[in-house]
């Protein structure tokens, strides 16, 4: 990612920000550990409140059981003669919540009851009316195996003995499961607490919401048994999570089921936002937002600001001065302070560096220029001294050596003349030495005509020196023997192609092809100043019938070439 590199995780917004990070992570871990701590003792009350709300809210069928038992305990022994139909039909009449009271045999037929029954040939065979013929004083089941009232109901039978003790049958109450439906009155239970019933098989007989419970776990009745109460956590019909408690509620034949939500964290943290993770991270997220604006605002913009006055520096623009520092925290203004001491040591500095610099030019040009004097006397010396030879071969020669002097002496006043010491404009350059070289010999013998076209060239004078001395020779050598006693057309060419050089002398003589194989001074040091520029030099006929001289050489990156007109320079002296 381009917008995030490592530099931005770095910055002192970051780091003050991370570093109260971890001064607060002990505060903000020790929040969460009281919370979860919380939310444990929480969940624990909750698990050893919900047994007991579950028999409270389970009251009215608790009583109408044990009442069943009471009753059947007490109508039992007296429930078998004439009256029997008329005892039970006026008791059932007094105590509201029974469907049907009767009597059965010990061989499981009907000897009485309150209202009508219908017959069941294998009632001695029912699996409740097996455990009274075994020895159970009691048993509730829904598991009647026939209708005894006209709405769904449980019954309640008691064992019926002899005097001596035997099997005599058994006493039955019917109860219709709206007289036992659970109650949800009780203000201690959780929100949303459900209340069912079920009998000792795991079936549920009443329920406030069925959908709120599932099917028991495995061994249910024995651990109930075992330890009194059963609780556990599970998914209802609906996929949510909720909490469970089974408590019997007569024996083990009837029990109630309680269930309610459970309490996740974040549910009960929404709840109890004071002694949640609420508090806590709300304090962590307020004190690094105020960390990060504080930082922003008393750092980072000042640092940011700072850092476009030193920007301004960096392009030279050292007048300029940090105004704002006066609102700066201390520390920072301490270091625009700093930075404005720096930029005015660099511009005196600067300013005396200038002075240095102007002195020094001035000095490099009152010693170009004394060069150039000196090598003018030299070369005034050598013409008086040319003057008073009268060997030709010897006047020749002087006159070749004071042509290269002049040369020289021509770089060094271009150089104190120029608006830079160290490098030399080649246009201006060759068109003087040339026309000083042809002006001197059109003294003693006929005109001769000069064409220049030379694209601009800033070179330094060390490279400068072999080209104006290779010209000085190919200059001389065309008046020598191309010009002298005729006169003609002296052309120079200067062209930069692909940072290459190529200086081109032509004339218009009457060349042969021995003079191109001729071997002299001249020639030598124009293959000598060739070498010099690490290039290359060639003389060849042209079209003109005279001889052209060319000097090709590299052009090194730092000189800066600047572009010529089409046209070229050129024109006649």
């Amino acid at each position: 990612m381009s917008g995030l590199n490592s530099e931005s995780f770095t910055t002192i917004r970051v780091r003050l920000t991370a570093a109260l990070a971890a001064a607060l992570m002990p505060i903000f871990v020790l929040g969460i550990v009281q919370s979860a701590l919380s939310f444990h003792r929480e969940g624990v009350a909750i698990r050893e409140n919900l047994g007991a709300a579950a028999q409270r809210s389970a009251a009215a069928a608790r009583t109408r059981l044990e009442g069943a038992e009471i009753l059947l305990e007490t109508l039992a022994p007296g429930a078998v003669g004439f009256q029997c139909a008329q005892r039970l039909a006026q008791v059932s009449k007094r105590l509201p919540g029974y469907a049907n009271l009767i009597r059965f045999d010990r061989q499981g037929r009907v000897a009485c009851a309150a209202e009508g029954v219908q017959a069941d040939p294998g009632r001695i065979d029912r699996a409740w009316f097996r455990r009274l013929a075994d020895g159970e004083g009691l048993t509730i089941t829904r598991e009647t195996g026939e209708v005894y009232a006209g709405a769904p109901a449980v019954l309640a039978a008691a064992r019926a003995t002899r005097t001596d003790g035997s099997f005599d049958g058994a006493f039955a109450a019917i109860i219709p499961l709206e007289a036992l439906r659970p109650s949800l009155s009780d203000p201690v239970l959780p929100r949303h607490a459900e209340v069912a019933l079920i009998d000792r098989a795991g079936e549920y007989i009443n329920a406030t919401r069925a959908e709120a419970f599932p099917d028991l776990p495995a061994a249910w009745r024995d651990r109930t048994r075992e330890e009194g109460e059963l609780v556990w956590y599970g998914d209802d019909q609906e996929g949510r999570r909720r909490i469970y408690s089974a408590t019997p509620v007569v024996g083990e034949e009837i029990y109630v089921v309680l269930s309610a939500p459970s309490p996740g964290l974040w549910s009960w943290a929404w709840l109890n936002p004071l002694t949640s993770l609420l508090l806590p991270l709300l304090t962590f997220a307020l004190a690094l937002a105020a960390v990060s604006i504080a930082a922003d605002r008393v750092v980072v913009r000042w640092i940011a600001y700072l850092q476009r006055i030193a920007a301004l520096y960096a392009r030279g623009r050292l007048s300029v001065r940090p105004i704002q520092a006066g609102a700066m925290p201390p520390e920072i203004r301490e270091l625009a302070e700093t930075m404005e001491q720096m930029a005015d040591a660099i511009v005196g500095r600067d300013a005396s560096l200038r002075d240095s610099l102007a002195q020094k030019d001035a000095l490099m040009r009152e010693i170009h220029h004394r060069v150039k004097n000196n090598l003018q006397i030299i070369s005034s010396l050598l013409n008086m001294q040319q003057r008073a030879l009268s060997d030709p071969a010897a006047r020749a020669a002087m006159s070749d050596t004071r042509q290269r002097i002049t040369a020289l002496a021509l770089i060094y006043r271009a150089l104190y003349q120029g608006p830079d010491l160290k490098r030399v404009d080649l246009r201006p350059f060759l068109e003087e030495l040339t026309a000083q070289l042809v002006a001197g010999e059109m003294l003693h013998g006929p005109p001769v005509r000069t064409e220049l076209h030379v694209d601009a060239l800033v070179i330094d004078p060390d490279r400068l020196a072999p080209l104006a001395l290779f010209a000085v020779e190919a200059i001389t050598n065309a008046q020598k023997h191309a010009f002298a006693g005729r006169g003609g057309t002296l052309t120079v060419n200067f062209r930069v192609r692909d940072m290459v050089g190529e200086l081109e002398i032509a004339d218009t003589g009457h060349a042969k092809v021995e003079t191109l194989s001729a071997t002299g001074v001249g020639r030598t040091l124009m293959t000598a100043f060739a070498r010099q520029l690490r290039g290359t030099t060639e003389l060849a006929l042209n079209e003109g019938g005279g001889v052209t001289a060319k000097l090709t050489f590299p052009i090194p990156p730092p000189e800066m070439v600047i572009p010529d007109s089409p046209e070229g320079n050129h024109g006649p002296a």
